[in-house]
């Protein structure tokens, strides 16, 4: 029995080359070259900066040359332009017709109330002007009465002058002819003498009767017209009892209590006009000397920008603010509430190819005289000047040119350092 060796599974092997002995020293070299070609720079680069900061956790922007606008952002709520107060015009009890919320028409009446000592001042004075009435008729019937006696005694004067005169005549003739005496014609002249003296009396009787009836009608007159403008004043007052709407709108809040009793010139309720909207606006003290009336503004109404202006501005500040008013220039938008809140945007000036950045937190940290301006992965601490600020802007006056880039987020983290490495 035969018994089979391995001699089949050996494989011959020629001999190889040996590799030059100097080959593997150089390549160790050469690779040690190349680490350092890598890996210098980095250790230079942090060899230079004073702390290192990952790149994620800072926010860069370039400085750029634009148009710039200097704005304020402000919030604001819908205030209805004319929102009359209505106040009770006497006292008395008040009723109210409608509730709260409910839509009226001007000059609709909303609320009455009963004021029984108006009332009875307003017909004592209607008594007295009747009473004046009567005696002002009065005295023109008298003074047409005493206008006809003094004619009469004025045509009788004249009668009585004409007769003397006739008679007067008569007596120079027959004085002429001796067919009557000296006596007789003197007697005539006489009588002629006392017509013409008692006609002119009567003329001037008559001038000043007519006078002084003009005087005391005048005076009643007058009297008349006072009283009547009195009766007209309490007249308004009963009427204002009935509380009228001055606009179309809806009936605002209600101050008082249905069927109470209230005082002259207390607050009754209110009326919102819904044809005319207004944006009230709280714009922070520090912006107070930048505000001027007739400044544009922007409005934000569920996305949409509406075209508005400044139209009035508080002269006190409240709470650290300061209030103002806007008014829709062009189309306003509808289905506005009251008391809705609204985003503005108050637009203070405009200038072309103004250098600027985003506006960031290194504002607040350096308080705008540094930045840290990045080159070749380094962050270096540069002197700036900067002027206008807006809400996403901030204008650079010096320090920094067009292409520039910068940190524009927190610089806290750097902890006031010169240089920082951005890993």
């Amino acid at each position: 029995m035969k018994i089979a060796d391995t001699s089949a599974q050996d494989e011959v092997l020629r001999p190889t080359h040996s590799k030059p002995r100097w080959l593997l020293p150089v390549t160790a070299v050469a690779g040690i070259g190349l680490l350092l070609w890598l890996v210098l720079p980095a250790v230079q680069s942090w060899s230079a900066s004073d702390i290192s900061v990952p790149l994620s956790r800072v926010r860069i922007d370039t400085v750029k040359s634009a148009d710039f606008t200097r704005d304020i952002s402000a919030q604001g709520q819908v205030v209805a332009a004319v929102s009359p107060k209505l106040y009770a015009p006497a006292e008395g009890t008040v009723t109210l017709l409608l509730d709260a919320g409910t839509e009226v028409k001007k000059g609709q009446i909303l609320a009455t109330l009963d004021s029984p000592e108006l009332n009875n001042k307003l017909q004592q004075e209607q008594a007295t002007l009747f009473s004046l009435q009567t005696s002002y008729d009065r005295q023109k019937i008298l003074a047409k009465k005493q206008q006809l006696t003094d004619q009469k005694a004025v045509d009788i004067a004249q009668v009585t002058l004409t007769t003397a005169d006739r008679e007067k005549r008569r007596a120079e003739q027959g004085y002429t002819l001796k067919a009557i005496s000296q006596i007789d014609y003197e007697k005539a002249r006489d009588d002629l003498e006392t017509a013409k003296v008692q006609h002119r009396h009567a003329v001037e009787d008559a001038v000043l009767n007519k006078e002084n009836l003009e005087f005391e009608l005048q005076s009643l007159a007058q009297a008349l017209q006072r009283q009547q403008l009195l009766v007209g004043d309490y007249q308004r007052q009963v009427d204002s009892l009935n509380v009228r709407s001055p606009v179309d709108g809806l009936l605002g809040n209600l101050a008082v209590e249905n069927k109470t009793y209230i005082i002259k010139n207390q607050l009754i309720l209110s009326v919102v006009d819904l044809s005319q909207f207004e944006v009230e606006i709280a714009v922070p003290e520090s912006y107070a000397n930048d505000l001027s009336i007739g400044l544009p503004v922007e409005v934000t109404v569920e996305s949409q920008v509406y075209a508005g202006k400044l139209v009035t501005i508080s002269p006190e500040v409240f709470e650290n603010q300061v209030k103002g008013r806007v008014r829709f220039t062009k189309d306003a938008p509808t289905a506005l509430r009251q008391n809705q809140r609204l985003a503005s945007r108050i637009l203070l000036e405009q200038r072309p190819a103004v250098l600027q950045v985003a506006r960031g937190q290194f504002l607040d940290s350096s308080n705008g005289r540094f930045a840290y301006l990045v080159r070749d992965g380094m962050a270096v601490k540069t002197p700036i000047e900067t002027g206008a600020r807006s809400i996403n802007a901030v204008e650079i006056l010096s320090g920094l040119k067009s292409g520039d880039q910068i940190i524009t987020s927190g610089t806290d983290i750097f902890q006031g350092a010169s240089t920082v490495q951005l890993n």
